[in-house]
């Protein structure tokens, strides 16, 4: 469904939709004390750039005034200017890297929001996805609030600015109790820095600390690329207020037992990140052993499809004895927006990105591992981009269980009937995309390796709807028909 806001002109609605990879949510990063704040935050966004590449957006306060930046595309793109960062003046700044979820790719979409309340400003971002916006936003423009966007960062502005309570925390936590779904937010007033994760903390923060200075971040490495000292996980359901006084801990909320975001560990985060206690690079390994263990086959070589397949291919490798080979190379200069005029350019697209190495492979049994399939066509491109270099035999294995279900909590998916795991069981897959065996890692293969058992009381440690069905949060709009599922172009903040 392409944009249509002549005033907000979406960038590559078609790139988009036509995607055939999990996209990244977003991610946050605040800095309370510390002169230099702004530009802090955008070294640190440079850090999450992975996790959202559509826009990105600052905000910082200087005890008189709030400056705000927000532009379309990278961080680079945004904040490598001098001029711009010496604008952002303030010893506490929030930033945020975008790649859409609810509400269009629009300017207006652009996080951090700001508005003036009457306890005075506030700018908030978040990661995540909430479940009931719909509703809540229908009652609001009901009651009389003028929306400005269509994200569902929103919903939550509007719920602090008409609510009864009298401080900004105690207005936060009212619009809070009134939402659903998947979040780890960033607001700044004028009395500092505030972080919240959701009860079930699906979606990722931290807090670090640098020197005198305070920080708050999606993932530990955007703490490393700042010189700061990673601190701790916000808890689930935990709000941190940081300001002149020190940091404060809440815990308003009901916290069930945690169901973090297992594909954070598969997938989203970088690897140098240490997420929730675990090193990526580490459990990605462990689920390549665990991988083999489960489905080897007879090969030459264990290729990974760069560069998320990697440290799942080493572990493959590891656990195999199977030589690990660079056998495609990815081009790391193609941005997201290549224009595709004709269809028979489109098809090329594959190898902007890719490119297979016939040294390599030429007469070889490769086993190639990758993360995921979503619709299955760029598995396609890259087998027969295999196939072509000369490869003998061509064996899949995917370090994750089947994506079979779409997601709510902030990653943008395709709908249930695009899925290739919702539509044919392995084998029919294997066929699909051509190769010679196709096999996923199981559900309890990855809890194994995750070093904890799918079933503790009955709740799984980690939210796994995308595999499972199994949906943690309540999902009404989606429920009551009023959001497509298909995230990736209807969508926000996250």
């Amino acid at each position: 469904m392409p944009n249509t806001d002549p005033v907000n002109p979406a960038i590559d609605d078609a790139d988009v939709s036509d995607t055939d990879d999990l996209h990244e949510k977003c991610g946050v990063f605040g800095v309370f004390g510390h002169p230099e704040a702004a530009a802090l935050v955008a070294l640190g966004l440079h850090a999450l750039q992975h996790r959202g590449q559509e826009a990105a957006g600052i905000v910082a306060y200087d005890g008189e005034q709030f400056n705000v930046h927000r532009g379309m595309g990278q961080v680079s793109d945004n904040f490598s200017s001098k001029k711009v960062i010496g604008r952002l003046r303030g010893r506490a700044a929030i930033g945020h890297v975008r790649y859409a979820t609810t509400g269009e790719v629009a300017l207006r979409n652009v996080q951090p929001l700001f508005a003036d309340f009457e306890f005075g400003g506030l700018a908030i971002c978040h990661n995540g996805n909430l479940t009931n916006s719909y509703r809540l936003r229908q009652r609001l423009v009901h009651r009389g609030s003028l929306f400005q966007s269509t994200s569902d960062t929103e919903v939550i502005i509007h719920l602090i600015a008409t609510s009864v309570k009298e401080t900004v925390l105690d207005r936060l936590i009212d619009a809070l109790r009134q939402v659903q779904g998947a979040y780890s937010l960033v607001a700044l007033s004028q009395d500092g820095i505030i972080g919240v994760r959701d009860p079930l903390g699906v979606r990722p923060l931290v807090l670090g600390r640098l020197g005198e200075a305070w920080i708050l971040a999606s993932e530990t490495c955007a703490l490393d690329i700042i010189g700061a000292d990673f601190v701790r996980d916000v808890e689930p359901g935990e709000i941190v207020m940081i300001g002149a006084g020190g940091i404060r801990s809440l815990l308003p909320f009901i916290s069930p037992k945690s169901r973090f975001c297992v594909f954070e560990h598969i997938y989203f985060a970088r690897p140098d990140s240490i997420v929730e206690g675990v090193s990526v690079y580490e459990a990605r390994k462990r689920i390549g052993r665990e991988l083999a263990r489960e489905s080897h086959v007879d090969a030459d070589m264990i290729v990974p499809v760069p560069d998320s397949g990697v440290p799942a291919a080493i572990g493959y490798s590891q656990e195999s004895g199977i030589p690990f080979e660079l056998g495609i190379i990815r081009n790391h200069y193609v941005g997201r927006t290549f224009i595709e005029p004709t269809d028979q350019i489109r098809h090329l697209g594959v190898r902007l990105k890719h490119n297979a190495s016939r040294a390599n492979l030429s007469g070889k049994r490769v086993i190639l591992v990758d993360d995921s399939i979503v619709r299955g066509t760029t598995s396609i491109k890259i087998v027969e981009m295999v196939r072509r270099a000369g490869a003998r035999e061509v064996h899949m294995r995917i370090s994750s269980p089947p994506t079979a279900y779409p997601c709510y909590y902030g990653i943008a998916t395709p709908e249930r009937d695009q899925l290739l795991a919702a539509r044919y069981d392995v084998a029919q897959m294997a066929e699909y995309i051509g190769v010679d065996s196709l096999a996923f890692l199981s559900i309890d293969g990855l809890y194994r390796a995750m070093g904890e058992p799918r079933r503790d009381s009955g709740a799984p440690r980690f939210c796994d709807a995308c595999f499972t069905g199994d949906y943690p949060i309540p999902l009404p709009d989606a429920n009551d028909g009023k959001i497509s599922v298909q995230l990736s172009l209807l969508a926000g903040p996250s």
